[in-house]
C-alpha cells in the first residue's frame, strides 16, 4: 500500500487511492455499522421542530446527561459523540443516530434501542415526538426549520443549480443506512457490483415514504424519486463499478471529479460549491490561494458524494426509507448476510450479474414508483427480493453469530420476509389506511407509527 500522505507534503494522486485502500481489513476484524434518521415533531400539533426554543438544542442538550459529549459549531451544539457513536443533525433537524461499528446484529439492536430509549426520556420532557418515515409526510419545504450548520448553508444555496429536488432531499427525507468492512479491494469490487445492482430491491422492501404534503404522492418511496433529481454529478447508480478494471483507482478518479462543496478550516466551513477537487491539489482555487488540500479535506469530500452506495474506508448501503424500530436491525442483517459469507455473496452476485447496465437506472426508478411490482430481466423485484433474503439468511445462519439466548442474527430479517412474500411494501400499507381507516387524513401517521 501506498505510504498516506502526512498534512506537510501535497497529496498526491496515489495517496487519494491510497486513502481508500487503507479500509481494507482482514475478516476478523470486519465490523458493521448502522445508521438512522427519523423526523422531530411536536406532540399534539406534529409541527417540525426548530433548533430552539425547547427545540433540537435542548433534546441534545438532554442527551448529554447519558454521557454524550457535545460537538461544537461556533456557539451551537450541532452532535453529540460517545465513544464511537454519535448523534447529528440533517438539515431539517432530522436526528440520526450514527452507530459504532459492532460485531454483531444483536450488538446493534441493543445500542439502537439504548439510544431510542434516551431519546425519549428526554423527548417527554420537550412534548417531542420522533418518525421513522422515507418522506415527510404533510409538511412542506417552507415549514421545515433550518439547522445551523455551515456545510448545509452552502449545499441549500448550490443544489437549485443542479437538480430539482435537492432541497427536498435536505430537508424532507430520512433514511436507515448499513456499513461494512472489506477484505481487499477485489472484495471491494465483488461487493460493490452486488450491493450496487441489488439496491433498488432493497427500496423496494424498505418503500415507507407515499405521501408528500398529506396526499398520495404516486410514489411507494418519495425519498428515492427525491435521489433521481437532486445532482447528477453526485448520485445516481455508477455505470462504471460493473465495468472491467473497476477498483479503488476508477472511484479515485470519480471521486475527484465530483464537485466539492466546501473546506472545512477549523471549525469554518469554506464555500467551494461547484469547484474542482484537481484544481485544489494545485493551489488553484481564489477561496485558498496557494493553499492545497489535506487528507482530511479528501476525507471530508468523499463524504459530499451520494450514489445508492458509496465507497469511504467502507461500504455504505444508502438506498432505503427509514421506518419503525422493528426495521432498523433488518437493514443491517441483510447486507451483513450477503457480505459477510463469501458463498452468499456468490449467489446474491448471480441474481444480478447479467442485468445490463442500462437496466440499472431504470429499476432504480421504478421501485419508487411501483415497489416489489417493478420488473427487472424477466422477473418481479418481488421474486429477486425473496432470493435475496433467503441467500441472507443462510449467510447469516453460517455466521452463527449468537445471542445470549443463543439466537442467530436470522431472525432479524423476519418482517422483511413478511414484505416479500406479501408483495406489499409498507408504503402500500399506509395508503390502505390512508384510504380506510384514516378517511384521507395523513397526519394519522403521526400517531400510529411514532416510536
Amino acid at each position: 500500500m501506498a505510504e498516506i500522505a502526512c498534512d506537510d507534503r501535497p497529496l498526491t494522486f496515489e495517496d487519494l487511492v491510497a486513502w481508500f485502500d487503507k479500509g481494507s481489513k482482514p475478516k476478523s476484524e470486519w465490523r458493521v455499522g448502522a445508521e438512522h434518521e427519523k423526523f422531530v415533531f411536536r406532540l399534539g400539533t406534529h409541527e417540525p421542530v426548530p433548533y430552539q426554543p425547547r427545540g433540537i438544542k435542548a433534546l441534545l442538550d438532554g442527551l448529554t446527561r447519558y454521557g454524550w459529549a457535545p460537538v461544537m459549531e461556533g456557539e451551537n451544539v450541532i452532535a453529540l459523540e460517545r465513544g464511537k457513536a454519535n448523534v447529528s443533525l440533517e438539515p431539517g433537524g432530522q436526528f440520526e443516530l450514527s452507530g459504532a461499528p459492532l460485531e454483531t446484529i444483536h450488538d446493534i439492536c441493543e445500542e439502537t434501542g439504548q439510544h431510542l430509549q434516551e431519546v425519549k426520556v428526554v423527548a417527554d420532557e420537550l412534548a417531542i415526538g420522533f418518525l421513522g418515515l422515507g418522506f415527510t409526510p404533510v409538511w412542506r419545504r417552507d415549514q421545515v426549520p433550518v439547522m445551523p450548520k455551515g456545510r448545509y448553508k452552502i449545499m441549500r444555496e448550490y443544489m437549485p443549480k443542479v437538480g430539482g429536488l435537492g432541497l427536498d432531499m435536505m430537508f424532507r427525507t430520512c433514511t436507515v443506512q448499513a456499513n461494512l468492512d472489506f477484505g481487499s479491494e477485489a472484495d471491494m469490487v465483488a461487493k460493490f457490483r452486488t450491493s450496487l445492482a441489488l439496491q433498488p430491491v432493497c427500496t423496494a422492501l424498505f418503500a415507507n415514504s407515499p405521501f408528500i404534503e398529506g396526499k398520495p404522492s404516486g410514489f411507494v418511496s418519495a425519498r428515492a424519486n427525491v435521489w433521481t433529481d437532486t445532482d447528477p454529478d453526485r448520485t445516481g447508480m455508477l455505470d462504471f463499478v460493473f465495468r472491467d478494471g473497476f477498483g479503488f483507482e476508477t472511484y479515485a478518479k470519480y471521486a475527484l471529479d465530483v464537485p466539492m462543496y466546501f473546506a472545512k478550516r477549523g471549525d469554518r466551513y469554506i464555500d467551494l460549491a461547484g469547484r474542482s477537487f484537481r484544481d485544489f491539489m494545485e493551489g488553484k482555487l481564489a477561496e485558498l490561494p496557494g493553499e492545497k488540500p489535506t487528507m482530511k479535506d479528501w476525507a471530508d469530500h468523499t463524504t459530499t458524494i451520494f450514489p445508492e452506495v458509496r465507497l469511504k474506508q467502507y461500504l455504505e448501503m444508502r438506498g432505503a426509507d427509514s421506518g419503525p424500530w422493528s426495521r432498523l436491525c433488518a437493514l443491517p442483517a441483510l447486507w451483513t448476510g450477503i457480505f459477510y459469507d463469501s458463498a452468499a455473496l456468490a449467489a446474491a452476485w448471480d441474481l444480478c450479474k447479467d442485468w445490463k447496465i442500462e437496466d440499472h437506472e431504470r429499476l432504480r426508478a421504478d421501485v419508487a414508483r411501483v415497489g416489489l411490482k417493478a420488473q427487472i430481466a424477466g422477473r418481479s423485484v418481488q421474486d429477486v427480493a425473496k432470493d435475496m433474503l433467503a441467500i441472507a439468511r443462510e449467510g447469516l445462519k453460517r455466521r452463527n453469530r449468537l445471542s445470549g439466548g443463543l439466537v442467530d442474527e436470522s431472525g432479524y430479517l423476519g418482517e422483511l420476509d413478511e414484505i416479500a412474500a406479501s408483495g406489499i411494501t409498507p408504503a402500500e400499507r399506509l395508503l390502505e389506511l390512508y384510504n380506510g381507516p384514516w378517511q384521507g387524513d395523513a397526519s394519522k401517521v403521526f400517531e400510529a407509527f411514532a416510536y
